[in-house]
C-alpha cells in the first residue's frame, strides 16, 4: 500500500528511508492508522533548522563593499584640472618637449598640431637617443607620444589636453 502525505501529497517509495510516521519529501510527522507514533521526547517535526546567526558578518561585508567602491569612484568624480601651463615672466610659450618616434603615426599627428598652431616644441627621437630614451621612462613614459609642457605630462595624443595647456598660443 502506497503512503501518501496528507502535508506535501508526496508518494512514500519503497527505497525512502525515513521512519514510517514521517513524510520523507517534508519532514513532517503523520500518523496513519496502525503505524507506530513517533517517540514522546520528539517535539520538533521538520528538518533540523540552523541557530539564528547576527548578520554582523554580511553588514561588514557591505560596508567594506561600499568604502572600496567610494575609494574608486571619488578620484574620478573629481577629475584633476588642468592648470594652463605658466608662461615665463614677460608672457612666452613654456618649453614644450615632445618625445617620439620618427614612425608613430600619433607623433605625426602630434607635430602637425604643433605646427598648425605656431607652437615651439623640441623634439626627441627615443629610438635615436639612449639619454631621451631614459628620460622617456623617468617620465613614466610607456609608449609614444609623450608631451612636456611646462611641468605637465601628457601621455599620448590628446588635443583636448594640449588645448587646454598651451590655450593662450594655440590659433583658432
Amino acid at each position: 500500500m502506497r503512503q501518501i502525505c496528507p502535508h506535501c501529497n508526496c508518494a512514500r517509495q519503497a527505497e525512502d528511508t525515513a521512519p514510517d510516521w514521517q513524510c520523507p519529501s517534508c519532514q513532517r510527522a503523520y500518523v496513519k492508522a496502525g503505524t507506530p507514533l513517533p517517540p514522546a521526547g520528539f517535539i520538533q517535526y521538520g528538518p533540523a533548522t540552523q541557530p539564528a546567526r547576527s548578520g554582523l558578518g554580511k553588514w561588514l561585508l557591505i560596508l567594506v563593499l561600499l568604502g572600496g567602491a567610494f575609494l574608486y569612484i571619488r578620484p574620478l568624480l573629481h577629475p584633476r584640472a588642468l592648470q594652463p601651463a605658466v608662461a615665463g615672466i614677460n608672457g612666452e610659450q613654456p618649453a614644450v618637449v615632445l618625445y617620439a618616434t620618427s614612425w608613430c603615426g600619433y607623433c605625426k599627428m602630434t607635430r602637425e598640431f604643433f605646427a598648425a598652431n605656431g607652437i615651439r616644441y623640441t623634439e626627441q627621437d627615443i629610438e635615436q637617443s639612449s639619454a631621451a630614451y631614459k628620460e622617456h621612462r623617468r617620465l613614466g613614459g610607456n609608449g609614444v607620444p609623450l608631451v612636456v609642457v611646462g611641468d605637465q605630462v601628457i601621455k599620448g595624443w590628446n588635443e583636448g589636453e594640449l588645448r587646454q595647456l598651451l590655450g593662450p598660443w594655440v590659433k583658432g
